[in-house]
């Protein structure tokens, strides 16, 4: 059964509605009412009032809009239940947020029955969008609109490599990162959910994480796989419950990067 989508401009009114509250705390001498919540390998991950807020007014209108649909968030969990499901992150990135680096972001998924479908990551600050409708990914900045596309047929040894932090790779010696980073071109860190926005726009290659969350993930998925990019677990399998996840531009590049991580 083919899923009856939302409209994009909706998407585009949560961002709105996440960026009134995420932007004028961003650079700002307001206290962020900072706390830190458990997480494996981390004694320090932050959460804000930017993050609190933002979640907030999003969940209010998805439920004035969609009463039937579920949410899960990551500050507030999961409320509701069906095959349609709302997936946040208002703020992804808070460290890079607290620092004042612009490549945090506010993600949006939407699921039918398990399986991401649209998705949006909105950077306010640099007054950036990359969505995907359901069947196209595109970018918005402050001068376009155009279509998202990967970049095709690249070489491993030329291929752009990108994790978000080197903390965790001690942590998960059996995968073989190492062994990833040189075979490639070059590798680089810190880009956050922004790193992934620049694979579905054909500047960076390969993304690996972790241990990613859900809400981490699911609104980049269609993103990077309708701009005609590959999103999985390690294992080759989908990515929505997150862990271990791999994406790349094109089908050919992921199963030899799989290969590598995997020690084969």
């Amino acid at each position: 059964m083919n899923p009856s989508l939302p409209d994009i401009a909706f998407f585009h009114e949560l961002a709105n509605a996440a960026a009134k509250e995420t932007l004028p705390r961003f650079r700002s001498a307001e206290d962020l009412a900072v706390s830190t919540k458990p997480k494996e390998g981390f004694r320090f991950d932050p959460v804000t009032e930017a993050d609190r807020s933002a979640e907030r007014v999003m969940r209010e209108l998805i439920g004035r809009r969609y009463p039937a649909h579920s949410i899960m968030g990551e500050e507030y969990g999961t409320s509701g239940e069906g095959p349609y499901q709302w997936v946040l992150d208002p703020v992804d990135g808070t460290r890079p947020f607290l620092c004042g680096l612009p490549v945090w972001g506010t993600l949006i998924g939407l699921q039918y029955e398990g399986r991401a479908v649209m998705g949006m990551m909105s950077q306010p600050h640099t007054g950036e969008r990359f969505w995907s409708d359901g069947t196209r990914a595109w970018a918005s900045g402050p001068h376009a609109v155009a279509p998202l596309v990967t970049r095709k047929n690249i070489a491993l040894d030329q291929a752009v490599l990108h994790t978000t932090s080197p903390e965790p790779i001690a942590r998960h010696p059996a995968i073989c990162f190492a062994a990833l980073t040189e075979k490639t071109l070059m590798t680089r860190y810190g880009g956050e959910c922004y790193a992934m926005a620049m694979l579905a726009a054909g500047r960076i290659d390969i993304c690996v994480e972790f241990a990613l969350q859900p809400y981490d993930i699911v609104a980049l998925i269609p993103v990077i796989e309708q701009a005609g990019g590959v999103v999985t677990t390690l294992e080759g399998g989908r990515a929505e419950q997150g862990g271990a996840v791999v994406a790349t531009g094109c089908p050919q590049l992921h199963q030899q990067v799989l290969a590598v991580l995997n020690g084969r």
